[in-house]
């Protein structure tokens, strides 16, 4: 579903990405795990277009981007309408309800009628334990249900690959075990066939749903495979720095 070819990203003079080439399969979870500073958030970022790149390639289904150039508006808008992300601090409309929240892809980035629209809205509220909480704005939510607000509102377009940037860095160990059963409910779901991308130190609940195990260090992947050989005894997770 995505796949990213050699590449380089810098900020100023630092050279965050070095080259990295990683595929993300659909249907599949794939963790991102390393050292901070890696280079994990950027290359998600760089994957939804929030980003540029100088050199290298990504693909995600059959749209291409390309360093060294921005996209056109066009690859962009089709880009947001494939691939869903969500950040480390939410990012929700403050002036809006939940529901209004996961509706507003829908509605003004595809068109969607407005009661196809709600009813969607409302399932996938359901779906992440926030039913009774559609009509409370994110100032009257706690942060783990900001957070699964976030994550229907991802699933809201009915994404081919959907980003996690480390989904429960800013919440305290209660709030983020309720966003990482949603997690767990996705990757179980045998019905949900987008590919999965997270960025976690969360070392557990990786081990517990993640597929693959990419290792990113000093913008390099120094590991990439199956989950279950990533993390035996003496593998790559546990020898990593």
């Amino acid at each position: 579903m995505i796949r990213v070819t050699n590449l380089v990203k810098y900020h100023g003079p630092h050279r965050v990405l070095d080259g990295p080439s990683i595929e993300f399969c659909k249907g599949q979870v794939a963790a991102l795990v390393g050292p901070s500073g890696g280079g994990k958030s950027t290359l998600l970022r760089c994957i939804n277009g929030l980003e540029p790149f100088q050199e290298g390639e990504i693909t995600v289904g059959d749209l291409k981007l390309a360093g060294g150039r921005a996209p056109a508006k066009a690859d962009l808008l089709k880009l947001r309408r494939t691939v869903g992300m969500v950040f480390q601090q939410f990012n929700l409309f403050p002036h809006m309800t939940a529901l209004r929240n996961v509706m507003a892809g829908p509605v003004y980035a595809l068109g969607r009628p407005a009661a196809e629209a709600e009813a969607t809205a409302r399932r996938l509220l359901d779906r992440v334990g926030l039913g009774a909480k559609v009509d409370a704005r994110p100032g009257q939510l706690s942060g783990g249900q900001q957070q699964r607000v976030a994550i229907a509102r991802a699933l809201a377009v009915n994404p081919a690959a959907i980003l996690f940037d480390e989904p429960t860095s800013a919440l305290d160990p209660k709030m983020a075990a309720e966003v990482m059963r949603v997690v767990d409910d996705l990757a179980d779901d045998e019905q949900f066939q987008a590919a999965m991308v997270i960025v976690s130190h969360d070392l557990a609940a990786v081990r517990r749903i993640a597929d693959t195990v990419h290792i990113l260090a000093a913008g390099r992947v120094t590991y990439s495979g199956p989950a279950d050989e990533a993390f035996a005894a003496g593998g790559p997770v546990e020898t990593m720095e």
